[in-house]
């Protein structure tokens, strides 16, 4: 699963031009019998042309003055292909990145081999093999990705990323609204609802922005929040 707004949605996490599997990870099951991840393993090589065709610095543009320098621990979540991991990886972070799909892990090893990131196979709302270690992280991005989480499942998730935040971290996700693809499963999260939960665990809002689809899609808009 991917998180970007140019791939519509993926999301997860990785590890140092390596792989730490997660034997038991589920993926809870939600509208219409549809997990959060359906729809990519099938699809993942088509979707790494899409979702590379865009720069990590497109896509975060508006953000990228909320986020620490280098190095920074940088975890993020919903990962895809790598491209922002790669990326940030580039600028002298040291970078998890958790994905729950097999298939697009194994893509983005491919694509970004040599990059130091560390692949992690872990999923929301809990990420169970995260949230049983010590490490924490001074930035947290989930892009296209939090809309895949059910009602039910929010509260849990943002739970377990505060937790994962180092003191004085940044919690960075979008919002995606407009028309769900087939096959996928997204739900139109009110950003307001998302600042509660975070200031529920003690985050601050700290910066929101609204920017159209950088693919051009009709009616697909979104709403990026940076916590801290």
């Amino acid at each position: 699963m991917i998180g970007v707004d140019e791939l519509d949605e993926l999301d997860e996490l990785g590890g140092a031009d390596g792989v730490d599997e997660l034997d038991g990870v589920e993926d809870v099951k939600g509208v219409g019998g549809l997990s959060s991840t359906a729809g990519y393993a099938e699809a993942a090589e088509e979707l790494a042309v899409q979702y590379e065709s865009v720069t990590f610095a497109e896509v975060h543009a508006d953000l990228l003055h909320s986020y620490p320098p280098p190095p920074a621990a940088v975890l993020d979540v919903g990962a895809g292909t790598g491209r922002d991991a790669a990326a940030l990886a580039a600028l002298g972070h040291p970078v998890v990145a958790v994905e729950p799909t097999a298939e697009l892990r194994s893509v983005a090893e491919r694509l970004h081999a040599g990059s130091g990131v560390r692949w992690v196979a872990d999923a929301l709302p809990e990420l169970p093999r995260l949230s049983a270690g010590a490490e924490r992280f001074d930035l947290v991005l989930l892009t296209a990705v939090w809309m895949h989480l059910a009602p039910a499942e929010r509260p849990l998730a943002m739970a377990a990323l505060g937790r994962l935040l180092a003191p004085g971290g940044r919690l960075a996700l979008t919002l995606r609204h407009g028309p769900v693809p087939p096959g996928r499963r997204m739900f139109d999260v009110p950003p307001e609802e998302t600042v509660a939960l975070a200031a529920a665990r003690g985050l601050r809002l700290l910066h929101r922005a609204e920017r159209g689809d950088l693919h051009g899609r009709s009616g697909v808009r979104w709403t990026s929040l940076v916590f801290g």
